[in-house]
Parts: C-alpha cells; structure tokens; sequence
C-alpha cells in the first residue's frame, strides 16, 4: 500500500481482493439484476483472476526482458512516439529560440548554431534509439559534409561507430533460418564477437571446414521488418515538417531511402554488384574485391573472402606500413572517376569503413580493397555525359559552359551555389579555376559556413536536381573526407585524372554513335590530342613542382649552411 502524499492510500490490486466490496460489483457481462452476496462472491473472483494474470504477465515482461527476448525499442508506438516527440521538440526549438532575434545579426548566428547542436543531439539520440532505418538515414546526413550545416553533420558522423550489435544468439538464429544448419555445422570457428555492426547488418569472422577464412554478414534480424514502417514514419514527419518550415524540402531523403534500402537489404544484389565491379575495375591492378562464396549466401548472409587492412583515413598504419598517402589517394581518384564518368555503376558509400588499404601478401604491392557493395548509382547515360561535361568546364575554367550544364542538371538559377556544393569551393575559386590553387583553411571554413546560410537553398536544389545526383553528392562528400585526412585534397593531379576519364567517356559516346570509320579515325585521334595536352599539362605542374622545391632548398642551404 502506498501513500498519495495528500492522507489518500494508492492501493494495489493484491491488496483490493482482499476488501469485501460494501457496494454491488456489477461486471459487463453479468446479469444486471444480479445483487448481494452473488454479486460479491462474482467481484471477488473476478478480482482474483484479473491480479494473477496481472502478475504472471508482468513477471513474463520482466524475465522476457531480462533474457533479451522482449525490447521496448521493437514495439511501433514506442518507435512511433520518440520519433514524433523528437520531431516536436526540435521544431518548437527552432520556432522560439531564433524569434525575438533579428535575422543575421551576430547573435543570431552564434544562437543558430547552438539551436543546430542541440536539435543535431536529439536526433542522433532517436537514431541510436530506434536503430535500423533511422541510424542508415542518420549516416547520409552526417556524410553531407558541404551541404548541410558542420553542427549536424559532425554530430551524426558518430553514428558510423555506434551501430548496434546483434547478439550471438540473433545471430546463429539468422543463419539457422536461412541456412538450414547450425554454425558449427557450417564452420570450424566463428568469432562470437564481430569485426563491425553496422546499422543493417553485423560481420563476423570464421574459418570452414576446409580451413578458408571467410566474413560472414548477417543481418540484423529485425531490421527488415521494421524498415518499411520507419521509411512510412519518416515521410509523415517530414510533410509535417514542411507545413511548419516550408522552405525546407527534405523530401528527397525519403525517396532516396525508400529506393535504396531494399536493395541494400537483399545480400545477394550486393554480392552480384561486387563481382560486376570487380569485373569492370579489373584493368586495375592496385583494387580489390573479396570474393563471393555463393553455396552458402542469402538475402540475409553474406559468405565473402576475409581480407584485412587498415582504413584508408589511418595514416598512422600507413606509416607502419610504408605505404604512400598519394598513391592511395591518386588510386582513389582513379578508380571512383573510372565509376562515375567511363561506367555509370558508382559504389555510394566509400566511409573509411568500407574502403582498406594494405601490402598485398604476395606479393608487397599496395592495393585498396573495396567493401560493402549494396549501394550503387546506375546513371544514365544523359546524366554521365552531361556530368562529364560539366567536370571538364569546372577542371578548365569555361563559365559558359558551367551554367549551361549545370542547368541541364536541374540546378536552374541556383547553378552557382551547384557549382559550389558540387567541387566544395568558393564561388570564387570556382571561376579562378579549381585547379589552380588548393583548398586553405579559410575557404574550408568559409564553405561550411555556407551550407547553414543557404540551408534553405540547398534543400530546395536538392530536391530538384536528378536522384541519380543524390548519391554523387553523398560520394563526392565521403571522398573529400578520405582526402582531408589524407591531406591530399584538391591536388591538381586528381583533377586532372578526372579530366582523362571525361576526355574518355565523351570519345566513346562518340564513337558508338559514329557511323563511319572515317568519323571514328577522327573521334580517337581527338581524344589522343586531348589526353596528350592534359598529360603535358601535368608534366609543366611537375617541372614548376620541382622548381619550386629547389628554390625552397637552395633557400634553406643559404640559411642554415651548416646542416646542408
């Protein structure tokens, strides 16, 4: 029995069969002339048989719970009703906090930001807590670096290490279901603890029977069947969104989401896009892609090739291990400019995680070794050739051409703030050329700056360019990251790569639709006198490279003659 705090008793159910009731008990479904002792003898047994099942499904909660069987965060209201809640009190936060402040003035900005760190944590705080679904879409967002505001997206990146972990036992239950046998029917070892979760699925280390070492992908269980629920959940609270804030458009990432994330929870399209891929880069020796092992693969398991290495952003390993931080970026850079401009077949999610780097054991050569393939971007051609030539009037510096494509692309009037999301420089940089000068720290910080500024013109471009740019912003944006920690970014030489793969995409468009071999004659010889200018190019960039640097040295033997 407790105590309301006012004289008044709280009584417990227990505690109420043991009262004898001074008034008739008349119950829904009894006979309603029914008084009297029946009537109290009907109560009371009523009574009783309400507490036990009270108490024996609260005990089943509690043991269900305890045993990890049972989990608040799978029941759709209570997924339902953080993600409303979450969505109420960050629109209410930006609705009242900014409205007595004049709009730019230096406060505003400095409590702006604060307003874009606290709303960034409550929705991190929802995507860890509803997983899934919401930590996948929470991932994209912190991967726009130059388009969305540095308080979201720095706050977001988190959630790349935070994914949750399924338990042993969801996982032997996934393979027991999906492969028809236990796990050590299947394998000689297998690592209960997993080499990394990620918000769909979790990988796990084993050895078969033959003694191959094999990763092993197993999806979460849960994940497929929440996923269609949380897309619809998400797009409800977005148009809700809109109605308060109509000038922002974020309608694209639930399209986005709702086309991408059944392909990536079928395994066996992810394994037929890695064996396409490693197909198609086959020409470069430096890239590697585990092999598949089909006998023992479904939508839901993943048998691959264990293959290990260090992140491609761990300069620290590559130290350790000798490997050149330019070469892996000029690897990179040819192999995602060889994806988007000569095939239209581009892998989306080029996170650190997902893109290792290593000695290869044979043979001491260094090699990328490209994970995670169950996101791609088809493009079409029209869109990879117009994109192509749109990089090529960005590399070489004709304006005209910029807004011409950049209009063909969807961008409109806004096709200088495109061109600025699309290389992450300043408008100013752009028509200097991009080419001529690295990215300063000014420039970086005056960028991310602008992606708060013009929130709601981003989100309106967005929301109008192709989908299939989508996912190249979302790309472009992870290999600038890479880059950045790196310290390669922004290289000429990388601009120049890309100027070969478009110098080479365009010359086969032209060439298939050629209908003579004289015209075809013509098409090669202009791409090899395009490719020889850019190769020369490159060569005077070298010549004043090593120029400079004697300038540098002779400079420093003249001051400090006695350590030269």
């Amino acid at each position: 029995m407790a105590s309301l705090g006012n004289g008044r008793r709280l009584w417990s159910l227990t505690g109420l069969m043991e009262l004898e009731p001074k008034v008739p008990f008349l119950w829904p479904f009894s006979p309603v002339h029914q008084t009297g002792k029946g009537s109290g003898n009907m109560a009371r047994r009523v009574l009783k048989l309400a507490s036990w099942t009270g108490v024996a499904l609260t005990a089943s909660g509690f043991y269900l719970y305890s045993n990890k069987y049972l989990d608040p965060n799978d029941f759709g209201a209570v997924r339902v009703g953080r993600a409303v809640a979450t969505t109420a009190v960050i629109s209410y936060d930006y609705l009242t906090s900014l409205r007595s402040v004049p709009y730019g003035s230096e406060e505003y900005l400095q409590l702006r930001s604060k307003v874009h760190l606290r709303s960034a944590r409550r929705l991190c705080e929802l995507c860890c807590a509803n997983r899934g679904t919401f930590i996948k879409v929470g991932q994209h967002l912190g991967a726009l670096d130059y388009l969305l505001p540095e308080e979201y997206t720095s706050t977001l990146k988190v959630l790349h290490s935070q994914a949750p972990q399924s338990s042993i036992q969801e996982v032997r239950q996934v393979i027991r279901e999906d492969l028809g046998k236990e796990i050590h029917d299947l394998f000689m070892s297998f690592d209960d603890t997993p080499l990394g979760a990620a918000s769909l699925a979790q990988v796990h280390k084993a050895v078969l029977h033959d003694g191959r070492t094999v990763a092993v992908k197993v999806q979460h269980p849960k994940v497929q069947a929440q996923s269609s629920k949380d897309i619809l959940l998400m797009e409800v609270l977005v148009l809700a969104v809109k109605q308060l804030f109509p000038e922002f458009e974020f309608m694209w990432l639930v399209d986005e989401a709702k086309k991408n994330l059944p392909l990536e929870l079928d395994f066996l399209n992810e394994g037929r896009n890695s064996e396409k891929v490693a197909q198609m880069l086959k020409h470069f020796d430096f890239l590697k892609v585990p092999r598949i092992y089909w006998d023992l693969s479904t939508k839901r398991v993943l048998l691959m090739e264990f293959v290990d290495g260090g992140q491609v952003n761990n300069r620290d390993y590559m130290e350790k291990n000798k490997i050149d931080v330019n070469e892996i970026s000029r690897h990179l850079g040819k192999m995602y400019s060889e994806m988007i401009f000569v095939n239209g077949f581009v892998h989306c999610d080029p996170h650190p995680g997902n893109v290792l780097v290593r000695k290869c054991p044979g043979t001491g050569k260094v090699e990328i070794v490209l994970l995670d393939h169950g996101l791609y971007q088809v493009l079409t051609d029209e869109f990879r050739l117009d994109y192509c030539h749109l990089w090529q009037s960005l590399i070489w510096t004709d304006m005209k051409r910029v807004k011409k494509y950049s209009q063909r692309l969807g961008a409109g009037d806004l096709y200088p703030l495109f061109a600025c999301m699309l290389t992450a420089r300043s408008w100013d940089s752009v028509n200097r050329g991009i080419g001529q000068a690295p990215v300063t720290a000014t420039e970086d910080a005056e960028i991310r700056n602008n992606a708060a500024n013009y929130l709601p013109e981003i989100s309106q471009l967005l929301n109008h360019v192709p989908r299939q740019m989508l996912l190249i912003f979302k790309t472009n944006d992870l290999l600038r990251g890479i880059e950045a920690a790196l310290g390669t970014r922004a290289s000429a030489s990388s601009f120049l790569n890309m100027s070969r793969c478009c110098v080479r995409a365009l010359a086969m468009h032209k060439k298939k639709n050629a209908s003579s071999f004289f015209r075809r004659t013509q098409i090669s010889f202009r791409e090899a006198f395009n490719l020889w200018q850019i190769n020369l190019h490159e060569l005077i960039l070298r010549v004043k490279g090593l120029r400079l640097a004697s300038w540098v040295l002779a400079l420093l033997c003249w001051l400090l003659p006695t350590p030269c």
